[in-house]
């Protein structure tokens, strides 16, 4: 940190080979647990979201499970709704679901089939982007269910992996990036 500016990365902490071996994990749990960068990074997300064009957002849809703390944040500071993006098995009711294939597994997101009107404007939020293939798997599954996916936000990026580019189309912020 210099003087009042924050440098959010000083927050996340390296951990190696976790959760498998040659995985380099970006443990976001320092950065949750300091007030002012927590709040630092809520409102530089929920700014670049006020940002976005056409009408704002009625929705906020976070993933399971790190997805909850900032998206429902961003849903509460944006004034909207938050839309649980959970693992298989976790919703009571009807929904849709969708395969999605990370560096180190695969599992299924589910959405309750009635999250929210046809053609609301959804903000897609996740923690990390690294591959793409989460976050892309379940725009596509927001879009099946008829929402318009206005922006997707994450707190952080893992340039190198290029998962920006399967969110093709969309508006795409991260807070950090490495």
């Amino acid at each position: 940190m210099t003087g009042t500016t924050l440098d959010f990365k000083d927050f996340v902490f390296d951990v190696q080979d976790y959760p498998t071996p040659g995985v380099r994990f970006r443990d976001i749990t320092p950065l949750l647990s300091d007030p002012r960068c927590f709040h630092g990074a809520l409102d530089r997300m929920s700014a670049w979201a006020r940002g976005l064009g056409g009408g704002g957002i009625d929705v906020v849809a976070g993933v399971d499970a790190r997805g909850f703390i900032f998206g429902g944040a961003l849903a509460a500071e944006l004034g909207c709704g938050f839309v649980p993006l959970r693992k298989k098995g976790k919703l009571p009711r009807e929904r849709l679901s969708t395969e999605v294939h990370s560096e180190y597994s695969t599992e299924t997101l589910e959405v309750h089939s009635d999250a929210f009107r046809p053609g609301a404007r959804v903000l897609f939020h996740d923690d990390v982007i690294a591959l793409g293939n989460c976050s892309s798997g379940a725009v596509a599954m927001l879009e099946r269910l008829g929402g318009v996916v206005v922006g997707a936000c994450f707190l952080v990026e893992l340039t190198a992996l290029g998962g920006r580019a399967k969110l093709d189309g969309h508006d795409t912020f991260s807070l950090i990036q490495y």
